[in-house]
């Protein structure tokens, strides 16, 4: 028997649902990074200069960062016509979430997913022989407004190769021509892998719409791309920690200068980003002395990417 096939609604409803070792590049893979809690800033500068019809929601995926963050770093470029010989910002300079350095950390402020482990814990992808603790991180997306993804310490619950999407009844609800139930492949929106944190409604999962990575586009879901979701579910193990935070402004330090990142306070929680530096800033030992100026044009700016804003610059 032939199956039913899927409604044409689903294009719309399934983007609902619920020190270095890198490879940064075009078409590459992210690398991981040594952590060391002196140096909270990973990863390097990177330009790529626009050959063609292409587009920033196109290179996106490319080079494994979200729209959000693509879009951000390039102010003023055209997202979907940036021209031929642009030269293009890649946001692959990071600072470090203020959070404990364990298990899954992800800031839904940056719409990014930061993961420490040991060597040991990546199993067959083990490249190192320290036991050293180590970082890799992902672009992700989020929920949309109404259907926010939580803040809170959960873990991983399950782990679930090619999942079926089981429609939320809120969802059927509103459309009742969908099925209950959509079984793997390319109509389901939680792609080949999914991780079900402690709290069952929630999944952090592939996507059958990587354009929706970097954007709330779920229902409390975390979408990942599905190159990303395999190489997260191939290293982490039930149990292990997930810590959704809230972060629109990081500081970090990266060799004895400071950095401040910032991104755009969507949820309007953060009332006075002075009082946040500041706090963060008392918590770095022997810190350098802050140019202001700086400081309130990384503020003003919201480029998503690490400002150097220390007063005289060690090189």
């Amino acid at each position: 028997m032939m199956k039913k096939p899927i409604p044409s609604i689903y294009a719309l409803l399934l983007s609902l649902c619920v020190s270095v070792c890198p490879a940064w590049g075009k078409g590459a893979t992210t690398g991981s990074w040594a952590f060391d809690s002196e140096n909270t800033v990973i990863g390097f500068s990177k330009t790529y200069v626009i050959k063609g019809g292409e587009s920033l929601i196109e290179l996106a995926p490319e080079f494994d960062v979200g729209y959000n963050e693509i879009v951000e770093a390039n102010p003023g470029v055209d997202p979907w016509v940036p021209g031929r010989g642009t030269v293009i910002n890649i946001p692959s300079f990071k600072v470090l979430p203020n959070a404990p350095p364990e298990g899954i950390v992800i800031n839904l402020a940056e719409m990014r997913l930061y993961y420490y482990f040991k060597p040991h814990d990546k199993r067959k992808e083990d490249m190192f022989q320290d036991d050293d603790l180590r970082i890799i991180s992902f672009p992700v997306g989020i929920g949309i407004e109404g259907f926010n993804t939580p803040v809170g310490e959960f873990y991983i619950q399950q782990k679930i190769k090619d999942p079926a999407w089981y429609v939320p009844a809120s969802i059927r609800k509103e459309h009742p021509e969908l099925p209950a139930e959509v079984p793997p492949g390319t109509d389901n929106p939680l792609g080949p892998y999914a991780l079900r944190l402690s709290d069952p409604s929630y999944l952090i999962h592939g996507t059958n719409r990587p354009f929706g990575i970097g954007r709330m586009a779920s229902h409390g879901c975390i979408r990942m791309y599905n190159k990303d979701i395999k190489r997260l579910f191939n290293m982490v193990r039930r149990g292990t920690p997930v810590n959704i935070i809230y972060q629109p402004v990081k500081v970090g330090r990266k060799d004895g200068n400071i950095y401040l990142e910032v991104h755009r306070d969507y949820l309007l929680k953060l009332r006075n980003p002075g009082s946040v530096i500041n706090a963060r800033l008392e918590s770095l030992v022997n810190f350098l002395p802050v140019n202001k100026k700086l400081l309130r044009q990384a503020l003003k700016n919201k480029t998503g990417m690490p400002v150097m804003i220390t007063e005289h610059p060690r090189f």
